[in-house]
């Protein structure tokens, strides 16, 4: 009983909850099962941005501010334009190939789990849209709203410096003239595309980065306690989170004005980032990675069928 008891102990997760070894829950919170999960999230986010614009290379195309933040630290550490956007990706593999490592977990990967873990983000997704249903009703949202939040935020083209209040906004908001089918058809791909990459980076940035650094400067730095730390943690990030849909973007050197400001939005939003903070405490990065992009996916989708395009 001793020996199985200390055997227990010594194998825990960087999770909130320590699962039940090699259960579906434990394996798929394994950093190893994030990489392989969204390795086709990944590739159709890179395929996709290169089918909705034609100049990627030359920076002037719809994009994840999260994925262009990874891109610009990138290129002031020394990588070339045509690298740094390749290497975001690479960054994200990096980073959860180290966590694999440190973690001292299993590298086996079992098909079988692939498609329960499509499931499950999907259904975790469900929570959030309800919630944003609530946040669209009349009572909550404000006049004059007709689509749920949504929770990417993209750069748009800029030729001119980056000061106008229509550079950066959520891609819900893509176009308010009417447009024709192909039109039509490739902003849903746009915003199907941007959801999926916005899953991957703000995941990476406002979670697994940002948490994580704001825990060691709370309980490591400061010195609060562990609980306190987690707290501050989750809030702060969650408050970020949403801070930068509206008005907190810094691109290419210049602070650029987001989505029109609403505190139903941002209060949604930060809700949702703290919804987020708990599944990456619970599930892991790969888990919670897809229910983000499969809620802006759902999202998207209701907007067109039941808010017009």
């Amino acid at each position: 009983m001793a020996g199985r008891k200390n055997d227990t102990r010594s194998y825990t997760t960087s999770q909130l909850f320590n699962f039940a070894r090699d259960s579906y829950l434990e394996r798929t919170s394994r950093p190893i099962y994030a990489i392989v999960f969204l390795l086709p999230f990944i590739i159709f986010y890179e395929i996709g941005t290169l089918l909705i614009n034609t100049d990627v290379l030359n920076r002037t195309q719809v994009r994840v501010v999260a994925f262009v933040w990874l891109q610009e630290m990138l290129q002031y550490l020394g990588t070339g334009d045509r690298f740094a956007w390749i290497a975001p990706p690479v960054v994200v593999v990096i980073i959860l190939l180290g966590l694999q490592i440190t973690s001292r977990k299993p590298w086996w990967f079992c098909p079988v789990d692939y498609l329960p873990m499509v499931l499950e983000s999907a259904a975790l997704a469900v929570p959030l849209i309800v919630m944003s249903l609530f946040f669209n009703s009349p009572a909550v949202a404000p006049r004059g709203a007709s689509q749920l939040p949504q929770v990417p935020a993209v750069v748009q083209p800029c030729a001119a410096p980056v000061d106008a209040a229509t550079t950066f906004h959520g891609y819900s908001r893509l176009s308010a003239q009417p447009a024709p089918a192909a039109a039509a058809g490739r902003a849903l791909l746009a915003n199907i595309v941007t959801g999926v990459g916005a899953g991957i980076y703000e995941e990476l940035v406002f979670r697994l980065i940002l948490i994580c650094a704001l825990m060691v400067l709370f309980q490591d730095v400061i010195g609060f306690d562990h609980k306190n730390a987690i707290i501050l943690s989750v809030l702060i990030s969650a408050a970020l989170f949403s801070a930068h849909h509206h008005h907190v973007l810094f691109i290419n050197g210049h602070f650029g004005r987001g989505a029109p400001f609403s505190w139903a939005e941002f209060v949604f939003r930060t809700v949702a980032g703290v919804y987020f903070a708990g599944l990456f405490a619970a599930r892991g990065f790969g888990i919670t990675a897809g229910a983000h992009a499969f809620y802006d996916i759902i999202a998207t989708i209701m907007n067109i069928l039941f808010f017009g395009p």
